[in-house]
């Protein structure tokens, strides 16, 4: 009998698209003779609908939502049900989820914690550390408890930035340097990312930012090539670190176009980098991967200074799943083919 697996995808977040493409990617690679699909989708105003058109390029399109056969639906809390529950009121057990959505209401302990009180067993981090990893000036706390060298940073909060917005973006110019990064400081895929190269652009993009979150990390400028690398397993068990990968943006910096879009940006595998920095690199990521009581799998992001110095960026719970992505094409390149990387997660989803 194969397993039950549901395939959630969207989200009511900035980062939806993402998610569609993701899932367009998985649902082409995944093995259908181990596992019967159900794919539910989530729209950018938070509907659930259960998707039976079966065509993973209208979920990339987004005319999956037009399906004349899509159902209301949702994931029932009651453990009883184990599943999905439809707007007649009918149920279907499921056995596994696999979430792949990317940002809030998705990838930030939100529905983990839905899934947590169905009792059903899901790929990826759990509350906490989805909700550590999602917001960035968290996660810098673990980083510094770990001793791992990364970018100086100050914390800025809506209310209290705009009691003296002048002043706080001068004295973060200060501190920081100019230029400097303003990010969002629970929000992905480069989503409200701004480079400011002056006091008036820090304001500018502070309040571009807070569009997206109430609570925003600033920081200074690192100078240096971008480098990645993949991990996968139980914090508390084994974890696999992939190769290291490194990506030569076509933009200033590695925006969401740039991602998604811009077939400018170059990605190699393996990074362009000395084996020492390699080692350091997969170290660090391993460590604040256990540090953060991650599972499944995580991105982890840094820096490579031209002197040698390793600096920690950001760590993903969720990352891209597209046939572009980094994460899949890290594992890949260490030996672990993108069809068994998904049957892997989603084991190591059944056995916990």
């Amino acid at each position: 009998m194969r397993t039950k697996l549901c395939v959630l995808f969207g989200g009511a977040s900035t980062e939806h698209e993402v998610s569609c493409r993701s899932t367009e990617s998985v649902l082409n690679h995944i093995n259908r003779e181990k596992y019967e699909i159900i794919t539910v989708g989530i729209t950018r105003d938070g509907r659930w609908l259960r998707y039976s058109g079966g065509d993973p390029a209208a979920i990339r399109s987004g005319a999956w939502e037009q399906h004349p056969q899509n159902e209301t639906c949702c994931i029932s809390p009651d453990t009883a049900v184990h599943g999905l529950m439809y707007g007649d009121g009918r149920t279907e057990r499921i056995d596994v989820i696999f979430p792949v959505l990317h940002g809030l209401n998705g990838e930030d302990g939100t529905m983990q914690g839905l899934f947590e009180l169905a009792r059903i067993p899901y790929v990826g981090c759990g509350v906490a550390a989805s909700a550590n990893t999602m917001d960035k000036a968290i996660t810098k706390l673990f980083a510094e408890r770990e001793h791992i060298t990364q970018a100086k940073y100050l914390v800025i909060h809506q209310r209290k930035f705009e009691k003296d917005p002048d002043g706080i973006a001068a004295d973060a110019a200060e501190k920081l340097g100019l230029p400097l990064f303003v990010k969002p400081a629970r929000a992905g895929s480069s989503i409200g990312v701004g480079k400011a190269k002056t006091v008036a652009d820090v304001r500018r993009y502070i309040e571009e930012a807070f569009r997206f979150d109430r609570k925003l990390v600033l920081e200074e400028c690192i100078v240096g090539q971008e480098i990645e690398v993949a991990v996968f397993g139980d914090a508390d068990g084994e974890v696999l670190t992939s190769c290291v990968g490194e990506i030569a943006p076509a933009q200033e910096f590695y925006t969401y176009s740039a991602k998604y879009d811009d077939d400018g940006s170059e990605l190699f595998i393996p990074a362009r980098i000395p084996q020492a920095a390699s080692e350091q690199v997969r170290s660090s990521a391993e460590r604040l991967y256990r540090s953060l009581s991650c599972f499944g799998l995580s991105r982890v992001d840094f820096f490579l200074r031209s002197d040698g110095t390793v600096v920690f960026n950001e760590i993903n719970a969720i990352p891209g799943f597209t046939s572009i992505s980094m994460y899949p094409q890290l594992f890949e390149a260490s030996g672990i083919p993108y069809p068994e990387l998904i049957d892997r997660l989603i084991q190591l989803a059944l056995d916990r």
